[in-house]
């Protein structure tokens, strides 16, 4: 019994000490929890003050800037209204001077109407003035005024033709012998002066060889020398029956010369194909181009010629190897320049000018073969891109009346081309030759479907057609003239290119009765 009380008050005191501890810790919880909320909720509270004052600041933002978005809103348009105010007060400005300015023309055009009247009726009255003072003069006279006025037009017109027809014949006559006398004069002794050549050398075309086993060589294995050759220089090699001998055909004059250089060459040194022939081809080139450049300034230097451009002497130097009708154009472009200076100083001309378009008036014959044109054209545009002076365009240009002369130099110059290409021997074409041409051009012509007649002009470089006006139509006419063109470089041959002109006329005719 006194154990088990002690063990009884223990197990009592725990419980109270229980009880005590689990309500103190409900108390301090209770008190801890309470703290907590009381803190949340000055958290929330302040959040809440802080939203609500940025919220406030952000409105009032946005209203100041509502309110100067306004502002600017009302300035502009302000100032697009008093723009318009301006306009509208230029326009009314406007209006007001142009109504003034119809005012005005309304009343001059009033005056300029009775002035016209005034005009009008004055004019009446000195025509019934004039008509009566006509009319009495007629009466007084015996004559109407269309006797009169012929009568004194018959007298005048005698009088004028008699003193006329004297004073013609007296200047006829006197301008005969003189010019008569001295274009004798300045045309013998501008020949005698001149020391050119009759005769010119012709370009070579045939090569000889030393036998005729050297054509299989040539040729070379399934004809590759021959095929190399040609590719090399654009010229064409003719093998033919000829013993002893090969053919150059080609229009180019110094691609045949290179050709033939090349050609000579390949055949001393024994050694021919293709990589040889190339070699060859190339040192030719430079030897033709020297001897071009080396003829060009000589022929400067021979006609006392200097300040050409560069150019201009290789494409003088390109005429050595250039012919026409045989006689070589180099020297009868030499030949012409010293004609036409000679008679240019004996007349007190230019002699610098005259020589000088003189040696460059067939320059065009350096290129005809590569463009398009007669050589006076394709001249007169060499001259231009290498600024010549419009008088030496002019000589060149009007040697062959294709152009109007525009000095006297260039008629010399035309004149000295007719002396040096109608001396005896300097052109192998001979005038029956040339008659036959001209003949053979107007029966090509005159045969075509359409033609009425032709005319062969301008030596034969040109030809004028006038066709059928019943038959062909104006729409038909460019057809014509190709047509025509076609049959001449089929069935004639001849020198540069022969113009086509087809004339087409339709005449209307009535007789009053």
């Amino acid at each position: 019994m006194t154990v088990i009380l002690p063990i009884i008050i223990g197990v009592i005191a725990l419980a109270i000490g229980i009880l005590v501890g689990y309500i103190l810790r409900k108390s301090i919880g209770e008190k801890t929890i309470g703290n907590a909320e009381t803190k949340a909720r000055n958290m929330i509270l302040d959040a809440e003050n802080r939203a609500e004052t940025i919220r406030k600041e952000l409105v009032l933002e946005a209203k100041e800037e509502a309110h100067r978005q306004r502002n600017e809103a009302e300035k502009e348009i302000r100032e697009r209204r008093n723009e318009i105010q301006k306009s509208e007060r230029r326009l009314i400005q406007k209006e007001e001077s142009i109504d003034r300015k119809l005012e005005n023309i309304e009343k001059k055009e009033e005056n300029i109407t009775k002035q016209e009247k005034n005009i009008t009726r004055k004019q009446q009255e000195m025509d019934r003035a004039l008509k009566q003072q006509l009319e009495e003069l007629e009466k007084i006279s015996g004559y109407t005024i269309d006797q009169a006025r012929e009568i004194i037009l018959e007298k005048v017109e005698k009088e004028a033709r008699s003193d006329a027809a004297l004073l013609y014949k007296e200047i006829e006559n006197k301008a005969k012998e003189n010019a008569d006398k001295k274009a004798k004069e300045i045309i013998t002794g501008a020949i005698q002066r001149c020391a050119a050549d009759h005769v010119a050398e012709s370009t070579v075309s045939v090569v000889p060889l030393p036998s005729d086993e050297m054509k299989g060589r040539i040729i070379g294995r399934e004809g590759r020398n021959i095929r190399a050759i040609e590719n090399a220089t654009g010229i064409d090699l003719i093998i033919d029956d000829t013993p002893e001998a090969v053919i150059l055909s080609g229009f180019d004059p110094v691609r045949r010369e290179v050709a033939r250089l090349a050609l000579e060459k390949l055949i001393v040194d024994g050694r021919i194909h293709p990589a040889r022939i190339e070699e060859m081809v190339h040192k030719s080139e430079r030897e033709v181009n020297a001897i071009i450049k080396e003829e060009g300034e000589q022929a400067t230097f021979e006609v006392g010629i200097h300040n050409l451009h560069p150019e201009l002497v290789k494409l003088l130097g390109r005429l050595k190897y250039r012919t026409s009708y045989g006689q070589n154009v180099l020297k009868h472009s030499i030949e012409v320049a010293l004609l036409a200076g000679l008679m240019a100083g004996e007349l007190g001309l230019d002699v610098t000018l005259a020589k000088r378009a003189g040696l460059l008036h067939d320059i065009g014959k350096a290129l005809d073969h590569e463009r398009e044109g007669t050589h006076v054209d394709i001249g007169m545009e060499v001259l231009k891109k290498y600024k010549e002076s419009e008088a030496v365009i002019n000589g060149m240009a009007a040697h062959h009346g294709d152009y109007e002369p525009k000095s006297i130099e260039a008629v010399l110059i035309a004149a000295a081309d007719a002396l040096s290409a109608a001396r005896p021997g300097a052109r192998r074409e001979t005038l029956e030759s040339y008659i036959k041409r001209l003949q053979k051009l107007e029966e090509i012509a005159n045969t075509t479907a359409g033609v009425e007649t032709s005319y062969a002009i301008q030596a034969g470089r040109e030809i004028r057609i006038i066709a059928k006006p019943d038959e062909v139509g104006d729409e038909a006419i460019a057809l014509l003239a190709r047509d025509i063109s076609k049959k001449i470089e089929s069935e004639l041959e001849y020198p540069g290119q022969i113009k086509v002109n087809v004339v087409r006329e339709t005449r209307a005719i009535d007789y009053a009765k």
